[in-house]
């Protein structure tokens, strides 16, 4: 029996996409259908539970030195590469795609997905920064991140917050990392003043621009906070002159230690190659 294909069920309005422009953001109460929402749970929970990418670098403590096994924040970078059943057809993933082209244009693709949990009563924040001073710094970026809670996203528990129209410059500003042993990096030039938070019910999602600051306080709840997240991207361009991002000089973590080998690099880039090569053979049928 052939499977039916399935049909976006969200579509942006002209004044969501006008707002997210201008803005750098959007906030959509739905992506992710009900249904849907307890079996990501289910997925999710499994995988963190094995720590699943702990041993090729793709599982690490974003807000730790992760010298152990209880990360402050641990994030997975493709998490569907771990659970088959993640690459199948989802709704959620059907309404990302057709959201995206809205934003992007029909040269919008997937780039790649991850997830994000905060532990019950984890004290430590998401520091301000913006996504693209993590990227390649030979490249300018146009991407976008779904960011969608598997739980309500609170005030409480760590839902995001961000600057509005801090992507309008083009500018990656100037970040640092308070810790050379921690992953994650924080933007020294935030006006908090302007800083909008967005709870979410489950299943909602935020999409924001890859140079807009963003921010996660702690969780205070006694539940985890579940995040699983999408980027899309076009093309990037290449640069006359790279960026220079200088909070990467003194980079000393374990991730960076054990996992900055070349092999590993390829083994990444090739599961990421071979994720876009099925979805361009897909399209083509």
């Amino acid at each position: 029996m052939l499977m039916t294909e399935l049909q976006p069920t969200v579509v942006l309005t002209r004044e969501q996409i006008d707002f997210y422009h201008a803005e750098g953001y959007l906030v959509l109460p739905e992506l992710m259908p009900a249904q849907e929402i307890e079996s990501m749970r289910e997925i999710y929970d499994r995988l963190f539970a094995q720590q699943a990418g702990r041993k090729t670098g793709e599982f690490f403590d974003l807000g730790g030195t992760d010298e152990d096994d209880k990360p402050k924040i641990a994030q997975m970078m493709n998490p569907s590469k771990y659970a088959t059943e993640l690459q199948g057809q989802w709704q959620f993933k059907v309404n990302a795609a057709a959201v995206a082209r809205q934003l992007q244009g029909q040269a919008s693709y997937f780039r790649q997905d991850l997830a994000i949990c905060k532990p019950p009563k984890s004290p430590a924040p998401t520091w301000w920064h913006q996504d693209a001073a993590y990227n390649d710094p030979k490249f300018d970026y146009e991407n976008l991140n779904f960011w969608i809670p598997l739980q309500p996203a609170t005030l409480d528990n760590g839902c995001l917050q961000f600057v509005p129209r801090s992507h309008a410059s083009k500018a990656i500003l100037k970040h640092h990392r308070p810790d050379p042993r921690i992953e994650g990096i924080e933007c020294l030039e935030v006006d908090l003043d302007k800083a909008v938070a967005c709870p979410l019910p489950p299943g909602g999602c935020t999409i924001h621009h890859a140079r807009l600051l963003h921010f996660a306080g702690p969780n205070n709840s006694n539940g985890p906070r579940r995040a699983y997240i999408l980027e899309y991207e076009v093309p990037p361009v290449l640069r006359a002159v790279p960026h220079r991002y200088n909070w990467n000089d003194n980079r000393q973590t374990r991730r960076a230690r054990q996992f900055g080998r070349f092999s590993n690099r390829v083994s990444n880039a090739m599961h990421r190659l071979g994720t876009r090569a099925k979805r361009l053979l897909g399209a083509t049928r």
